[in-house]
């Protein structure tokens, strides 16, 4: 160890608390929270912004806003994701499963509050590994190869078992169903596309953020719509903040565990941020022993992942300033950033200028800290929203859903991708499939396959005999086994209360049950028929998926045929009754209303005039509040085109205009 490295630390704590580091450390913050509040930015976005406006700054400066922005874009992002049931990013569908539940309950600022408070904690945690991985990581790092990489998805699959709900079977068909939607595209050995029907816009996949939206955040949208009320079914509890805090004390070792494994698979280029918050909540599932509140609005579902998603950053540093090799998106704009500056990520990194890389490491700490403060200040009052009639809110919510999605690949299919993945996901919702049990069987499908066809190539079957290898397999078998048993508990467990109302299951409620099944197998044999006459390398993992998917769907149907059917196939059927309410399909309707009017009028025109429709017909708001909050949101759209440089989709008119 070269104890010399110990000399520059005095330095960089100078550095750090100097005013003009810490002016542009709190400016990068702001910007970074500000970003991390539209869905569908994320960290990609905002480095994109700043990276213009480092032109001239000393590097000190530079750097503070580039770490400021980078630390908390995964700290705002909690705020549509528990009050609103959108991920405000990849990294936060997780936090939606019990986030929007406390939400709906009343205890949407408890929730907030242990999201941010979990998220300091994670970002501080971060940068402590970060200090000792300078000194200790480089050897591990260059330890973990393809046949590793492999296994740790593996592991992440395994844990799926906890997150299929009430039926086994129906869970992990549903995780085969994702993996199939992620093969669409080109293929990953031989680029060969596959169930692209000849659409240029399906070429290089379905986006994953057109995916979590459609299967998350459309049905429970839609769901509060139906239910004809606000968000939470009751008011706030007044020290919910401070309850948050709480509880984030409380459950500490869950909060150090989802911590560590965030700043490890952090660590890991190739693997990103897509699944540390999915790991992390399978993780807490697999390990607590009272689990019937975990999808219904359980703190440490909230805890879990946003302690692990902030984590991550500071072992997402870890190969981007020690190989210069970027762990995921926004830190490859941070390396473009570092080098604009004239710092070269690397060995020199570390050997010429340790006092920067020091800086860089506690201008996480800071930031973080600064971060969550300002968000748990926030949590109240941003809160109390949510106690407003959702129509009110509605509006604005579906215009920022399909802003987001556009913004995934800034192409027209993405809005008809999202009505299509929105439908199926109120169809999974409806018929009791497991939604994350999809989703992330779809992120986990394209790095399966690739690390699966890369392990091979390079060491064939030896890889297993590893040591990092073969340990991650133990892990591995011990995940599988005891999400096995939870799985077998759960289903007991529901059996036993639902067997008894099972024999009064309405025959035509079982039709469609079936029908739902029927539609899904189609969709496993439309993808070997497709690819049947590629490559091998192209189609041996999506007829193997869809071989393994396609006896899971049997198994379903023909339990659904069976004189009884098990109560647990029928769970999550219809929504609550609501005397005056409208239906789901009423509303998706409306859904479709502002790609239709996007089609026509663009959807710079077409937002406005959307919330003015939906506010004067729905919500019952006067001409002139409506007339005012559709202005309001066209300046908003105004303003971020011209500051984020943003996209639009264009309509027919505006086509004839230009």
């Amino acid at each position: 160890m070269d104890y010399s490295i110990f000399e520059n630390i005095l330095p960089a704590l100078g550095a750090l608390f100097s005013g003009a580091h810490i002016l542009f450390l709190f400016i990068g913050v702001i910007i970074g929270l500000a970003v991390g509040l539209l869905p569908g930015l994320g960290g990609v976005a905002g480095m994109s912004l700043i990276l213009p406006f480092i032109y001239g700054l000393d590097p000190g400066s530079a750097l503070a806003m580039m770490i400021g922005l980078t630390s908390v874009t995964t700290t705002s992002d909690t705020f549509p994701s528990v009050l609103l049931g959108i991920p405000g990013s990849a990294g936060s569908q997780a936090t939606v499963m019990d986030g929007f539940p406390l939400t709906k309950k009343g205890q949407a600022a408890r929730a907030l509050s242990a999201a941010f408070a979990a998220s300091l904690f994670g970002g501080v945690f971060g940068a402590i590994i970060l200090t000792g991985a300078i000194f200790v990581a480089r050897p591990i790092i260059l330890a973990i190869g393809f046949g590793e990489q492999l296994m740790l998805i593996l592991l992440a699959l395994t844990l799926v078992g906890m997150l299929t709900g009430g039926n086994a079977t129906k869970g992990l068909a549903a995780c085969g169903a994702g993996l199939l939607l992620g093969t669409v595209g080109a293929a990953t050995a031989t680029a060969e596309y596959r169930m692209t029907f000849d659409a240029l816009y399906l070429s290089d996949g379905i986006p994953l953020m057109i995916v979590g939206l459609g299967i998350f955040a459309i049905p429970e949208m839609l769901g509060v719509l139906t239910a004809n009320r606000s968000i939470s079914e009751k008011n706030l509890i007044k020290d919910g903040w401070l309850l948050g805090l709480k509880d984030v004390i409380k459950h500490w070792w869950i909060m150090l565990r989802c911590a560590s494994i965030g700043s490890l698979v952090g660590a890991l280029p190739g693997l990103g941020g897509t699944v540390i918050d999915w790991i992390a909540y399978g993780h807490v599932v697999q390990t607590s022993r009272d689990k019937d509140e975990f999808g219904k609005g359980d703190i440490r579902g909230v805890i879990a992942p946003e302690s692990a998603n902030n984590a991550k950053e500071g072992g997402a540093l870890i190969p981007t300033l020690l190989f210069g090799i970027p762990g995921s998106g926004s830190m490859a704009l941070l390396l473009g950033g570092l080098i604009l500056i004239g710092i070269t990520p690397g060995r020199s990194m570390v050997e010429e200028n340790i006092d920067l890389t020091f800086l860089i490491i506690w201008s996480i700490a800071v930031a973080n800290i600064l971060g969550a403060a300002i968000c748990i200040g926030l949590a109240r009052p941003v809160a109390a929203l949510t106690t407003i009639r959702y129509t009110l809110i509605a509006p604005f919510m579906i215009v920022m859903i399909f802003f987001a999605a556009f913004q995934a690949s800034r192409d027209w299919g993405d809005l008809v991708a999202l009505l299509i993945v929105g439908g199926l996901g109120i169809l999974m919702k409806r018929f009791g499939w497991s939604r994350p049990a999809f989703l992330i069987g779809f992120v986990l499908s394209e790095q399966l396959e690739a690390a699966f066809y890369r392990t091979i190539q390079v060491y064939g079957f030896e890889f297993l005999t590893r040591p990092i290898s073969l340990m991650l397999l133990v892990l591995c078998s011990i995940s599988a086994m005891l999400a096995w048993r939870n799985m077998r508990m759960i289903e007991k467990r529901t059996n036993s209360q639902q067997n008894v109302l099972a024999a009064k299951v309405d025959k035509a409620e079982v039709r469609q049950h079936i029908l739902m099944a029927i539609a899904l197998v189609v969709l496993v044999l439309t993808v070997v028929i497709d690819v049947a006459d590629l490559r091998f390398l192209s189609n041996a993992f999506p007829i193997t998926v869809a071989i393994i998917t396609g006896v899971l769907l049997t198994l379903v149907i023909a339990r659904l045929l069976a004189p009884k059917p098990h109560g647990s196939l029928l769970d999550g059927t219809a929504d609550p009754k609501n005397p005056g309410g409208r239906g789901v399909l009423y509303y998706f309707s409306w859904l479709a209303s502002i790609v239709a009017l996007s089609a026509i009028f663009g959807f710079a025109i077409a937002a406005p005039l959307f919330i003015f429709i939906f506010l004067r017909c729905l919500a019952g708001v006067g001409n002139l509040w409506s007339a005012t909050s559709a202005a309001s949101i066209s300046g908003v759209l105004f303003l971020m085109q011209h500051l984020l440089v943003l996209e639009y989709p264009q309509g027919i008119l505006q086509g004839l205009i230009h």
